[in-house]
């Protein structure tokens, strides 16, 4: 829990030392190792993207670079990363590892582009932003991110997939990703268990997951729900701070509505803190 919660907070640290005026410019600058990225930044609401095929290239000179135009997916191939994009997906696979970005991949005249905020993590890189440059200065790192399956622990993904899919596997992602936030917002507060196979099962006040009572949470999880696991096991989340979320349809007098503050709804989901 405590690597999860340092990752999301890395991340948010090297958000907020970007200045907003420099953020929503269309003249951001990048370079690797010193040298000027030699491929194409755009700006795309307040989100920096980079070219994928020559950051990669800049990265490491020896990079595979293909694309399929049947699937809409770029791969890259190094002796440290296997990565792959796909266009208008908010999330890139690197190693077996998911690393969602709220903003979509896409396709610009011939070049596919994705969230430096993306790319750097997936290529084991340094980033930092440089006031003087007017942009991000990228440093080569490890060549490519730890691997998924020396990563992820194998009984988190496990419980906190199938709770996903059992709960909201007719959810959009976003929506997936939301349960899985809860589960782990959870596992951290101290009025929870501090495991998510304890949150799950947790009756100290009644039941509170009906699948854990019904048993559909022994069922096997759809695959967007092992990714929505995953993308929640990197550190992303859409609140660290909800806790509860109710179906107001099926539920429409839950304890949740009355008693909790509420943060917002994501598909049929209402979510409360």
């Amino acid at each position: 829990m405590k690597k999860i919660l340092i990752v999301f907070l890395t991340v948010l640290t090297l958000f907020s030392a970007i200045p907003l005026t420099a953020a929503a410019s269309s003249s951001i600058k990048v370079t690797i190792n010193g040298a000027p990225f030699s491929g194409s930044v755009q700006v795309k609401n307040n989100t920096t993207y980079v070219g994928i095929r020559k950051f990669s290239t800049d990265l490491d000179p020896s990079a595979l670079v293909t694309y399929s135009t049947k699937t809409r997916t770029l791969t890259v191939q190094t002796q440290a990363l296997q990565l792959s994009c796909t266009d208008e997906s908010n999330y890139i696979v690197a190693n077996g590892r998911y690393l969602y970005y709220d903003q979509p991949i896409f396709m610009k005249n011939g070049t596919m582009y994705a969230p430096i905020m993306q790319l750097y993590r997936a290529f084991g890189a340094g980033i930092r932003w440089s006031n003087a440059l007017g942009g991000f200065a990228v440093t080569r790192g490890s060549g490519g991110i730890a691997a998924g399956n020396t990563y992820y622990k194998s009984d988190a993904v496990y419980w906190l997939s199938r709770i996903i899919s059992a709960e909201a596997k007719g959810e959009p992602l976003l929506g997936k990703i939301a349960v899985g936030n809860v589960i782990l917002n959870r596992a951290r507060s101290s009025a929870f268990p501090n495991t998510i196979y304890g949150v799950i099962f947790d009756k100290k006040y009644g039941v509170q997951f009906t699948p854990a009572a019904n048993g559909t949470i022994y069922a096997t999880p759809t695959e967007e729900s092992v990714v929505a696991a995953k993308i929640c096991l990197e550190g992303y989340t859409v609140s660290n701070g909800i806790l509860y979320f109710v179906n107001p349809v099926k539920a429409p007098n839950s304890w949740a509505s009355k008693n909790r503050a509420y943060f917002g709804k994501i598909g049929n989901h209402a979510f409360y803190y």
